[in-house]
């Protein structure tokens, strides 16, 4: 299996005579974005994909990381966390250069460190298995990093589906009543934010945070990027860096994964109270509501649990007359269903907290990485 570097050999779109200091890494073969008159003078970029049962998607990923207009040496780092070898074997038909891992304990966190130590480059692309990167996201971040100055330049996730449900999740995952005011969902000016899609560091960023992201199940990206502002840093939204998103294709997919996101959410939150934004307690704040109903309505006082649900139901179901209007797509009248279905698994999963690792959370050094995938 060939593992070396590999060179994208199309035009480019960064402007190499001027010197880039962002970020600099000591590592011991460490470049900037100075010019010397070639393309081989610039920064080695690792791209990490942590994977697991992916292989519906992880192809069309690694196409789109694999055309990227990035003219320096690129490596790609895919993190396998799955029970069978179909997707390694997808893999190395596809792109025998991606360079294979294993990732044991399967979840993602895990994967994405591991990546990170098995890396190379002076700057690390954190890619997912389910979105799709334009051809000149890595030329932007880089172009961005040097230009703002920012330890962490993320983007805009465009959820995109295919079919009808997945459509209906992508309008729910763009809208106030979905996710809030969530920059990084809905799009908005530049600048800087709490948190960015995905993400691009300089290795000297993430080797400074102890070596990766915190050992969560989910949240792992907001959690680093409020290390970093703690640290005095910044966090850049770029609106052109847009990714397009793959959503959950079922009702129990969609469940699991927003259960697992308040899951993650309670417990950066119970770390670093800080952190907190008034969006993430709109879902705990209807399950407490509904409970307090119920408990009510057991006692002979069904008022609040009445009013309370229909409020919401008149809150949902008119939003989403409202945006399915707008955006003119029969997917929307399954919106009230969806939007339901985050809200209350987000919720219920705020408070059912996963087991806190803090030795993880802190800044301390993660173990060796795995050995490569055979």
């Amino acid at each position: 299996m060939k593992t070396g570097m590999t060179h994208i050999s199309t035009q480019p779109t960064m402007n190499t005579s001027e010197h880039m200091n962002i970020g600099t890494s000591e590592h011991p073969k460490s470049a900037t974005l100075e010019s010397q008159g070639s393309s081989h003078d610039l920064p080695r970029v690792s791209v990490i994909i942590p994977a697991r049962d992916a292989e519906a998607t992880i192809i069309s990923t690694l196409d789109s990381v694999f055309a990227q207009d990035y003219e320096g040496e690129m490596e790609v780092i895919v993190a396998d966390g799955c029970e069978t070898p179909t997707m390694s074997e997808l893999i190395r038909q596809a792109h025998p250069s991606v360079k294979l891992i294993s990732n044991p304990e399967r979840v993602l966190v895990p994967g994405a460190n591991a990546a990170f130590q098995t890396a190379t480059g002076d700057f690390i692309v954190r890619c997912d298995a389910h979105v799709v990167l334009p051809p000149g996201y890595i030329s932007r971040a880089l172009q961005t990093l040097k230009r703002t100055g920012a330890a962490n330049v993320g983007g805009r996730q465009l959820a995109v589906g295919t079919t009808l449900f997945e459509r209906t999740v992508a309008i729910a995952m763009t809208t106030l009543l979905g996710v809030g005011d969530s920059r990084h969902r809905l799009g908005g000016q530049e600048g800087a934010a709490d948190t960015a899609f995905l993400g691009v560091f300089s290795r000297r960023t993430l080797e400074e945070l102890g070596g990766g992201y915190a050992n969560l199940a989910r949240n792992e990206d907001y959690e680093l990027n409020y290390r970093l502002r703690k640290r005095g840093k910044t966090v850049w939204f770029d609106p052109e860096l847009v990714v397009e998103y793959r959503p959950r294709g079922s009702m129990w997919a969609l469940a699991r994964q927003y259960f697992n996101y308040g899951r993650g959410k309670s417990v950066v939150l119970m770390k670093h109270p800080g952190s907190i934004r008034y969006r993430h307690l709109a879902a705990p704040g209807l399950i407490l509501g509904l409970a307090v109903g119920a408990a009510l309505a057991v006692a002979g006082f069904p008022w609040l649990l009445t009013a309370l649900l229909l409020a919401y139901a008149l809150t949902i179901v008119g939003g989403s007359v409202v945006v399915g209007f707008r955006r003119r797509d029969m997917a929307a009248a399954l919106l009230p269903l969806a939007l339901a279905t985050m809200h209350l698994s987000w919720g219920v999963g705020f408070f059912i907290p996963e087991r806190l690792q803090a030795d993880r959370l802190d800044d301390t050094l993660l173990p060796p990485p795995p050995p490569a995938k055979t």
